[in-house]
């Protein structure tokens, strides 16, 4: 398939005055895309045989990659229901889930599609799922999630953590993860070792024996707070050095990293860079919900990306899917309110692809790239985070696959 983007609105550079970065150049350029990757771009491109759409000098951004969301266990598109009162810390989700996992079994098909689309609407073109596997659904979950992110394979890419959920070892789940594994998941997952399974070592040691056995990567959930979630972070990082583990490792919430002081942080952001270990994050605000040091792990050499954890469950009504607001919070919360460190923010959520690096340098797109954009009512990247201004076109893999008319504002919003 041939597509021609005209007029669409690129970053080329930063806008300085007396050195300091005042605002964001852009120029308006065709692009061409063959076979989902873009083959040129120029201020006019001429094509008989491509499909055409017209942006009108609306802003061409970098797609975003979901990185942690729930699809299988939902009321998303279902009944409201709040969350009950938690009176036993993660265990009382746990308890809950006993029942209301199989109950939701019949409509989990279902919800997770329609969780999928409202996620692509949102401009997602990746999607990392996790998934439980327990005594209860067994891997129901881990085939429902396949069948529904496949059937959207020609739209996005998509990734499947299974996650022992109830705990590896206080569930007995061994033998389903390793099912799990053979069914497709690409990542082995676990919860908070110390206090779920209640043997750090011997359940992180079985999550990387399973990773390595299958070639999987892991993604782990550590909400542990404090020294115990250092411990936890450290034990892990012995396994990996022990067993020679190369796959990837992303380590989910990390909460301990922002009870941490900056000496004690300093040698195990350090330790975590040197085995690549990435961190996933929320952005969690609010009465003790303390959030990671993002610009310190960054700058130290450790990759971070955000996630939306859920939509409306069990455990929290509150996601969106939306994820510029979630870089909206994340601005917020770290006092992104400039022009560089505003538009440099989309990183987190791009897989690190922002379009001008931090010395203003055009880095994206360029002739070569994956065609996964987002056309955005905005005027530069930090416009778009700080405004939330609305996505109205998601093109994936080189195809337009999803539209949200609007009407177009620009610098006004």
């Amino acid at each position: 398939m041939t597509l021609l983007i005209k007029n669409a609105r690129l970053e080329t550079g930063f806008l300085f005055e007396n050195n300091l970065v005042i605002g964001t150049n852009t120029d308006c350029f065709d692009l061409l895309i063959e076979e989902g990757k873009i083959v040129a771009i120029d201020e006019t491109i001429s094509s008989v045989d491509a499909e055409t759409i017209d942006v009108q000098g609306q802003l061409l951004l970098p797609s975003f990659r979901e990185m942690h969301i729930h699809i299988d266990k939902t009321y998303f598109s279902g009944e409201w229901i709040a969350p009950t009162p938690i009176t036993q810390g993660i265990f009382t989700r746990i308890q809950e889930e006993i029942e209301l996992l199989p109950l939701q079994l019949p409509v989990a098909k279902e919800r997770a599609t329609k969780m999928v689309e409202h996620l692509i609407a949102n401009g997602h073109t990746h999607i990392r799922s996790h998934c439980n596997v327990d005594p209860q659904i067994g891997t129901e979950h881990i085939k429902i999630t396949k069948e529904v992110l496949e059937s959207f394979a020609d739209q996005i890419t998509y990734e499947i953590v299974a996650f022992p959920q109830h705990g590896l070892l206080r569930s007995n789940v061994e033998n389903l993860m390793r099912e799990a594994m053979e069914l497709g998941a690409t990542h082995v997952g676990g919860v908070d070792p110390a206090i779920v399974d209640r043997e750090t070592r011997r359940s992180l040691e079985l999550i990387v024996e399973i990773a390595k056995t299958y070639d999987k990567q892991i993604d782990i959930h550590l909400h542990d707070r404090d020294l115990l979630g250092s411990l936890e972070i450290q034990t892990l990082m012995d396994i990996i050095e022990e067993t020679g583990f190369t796959n990837g490792v992303t380590i989910s919430h990390a909460i301990a990293l922002s009870d941490l002081t900056e000496a004690q942080l300093e040698p195990l952001v350090k330790r975590m860079a040197s085995f690549n270990i990435d961190v996933t994050s929320t952005i969690p605000i609010g009465q003790n919900r303390s959030t990671i040091p993002v610009n310190y792990l960054h700058d130290n050499g450790v990759n971070v990306s955000i996630g939306h954890d859920s939509l409306t469950d069990h455990w929290s009504p509150f996601g969106s899917g939306d994820t510029i607001e979630k870089l909206n919070t994340l601005a917020e919360r770290f006092k992104y309110i400039d022009e560089r460190s505003l538009g440099q923010a989309w990183k987190y959520a791009a897989a690190g692809i922002t379009p001008l690096d931090v010395d203003g340098n055009q880095v994206w797109p360029k002739v070569g790239d994956n065609a996964n954009f987002l056309v955005i009512d905005g005027v530069s990247s930090a416009h778009v985070v700080a405004r939330r201004c609305p996505i109205t076109t998601v093109i994936s893999k080189g195809k337009v696959i999803h539209q949200n008319p609007t009407e177009l504002k620009g610098a006004l919003r």
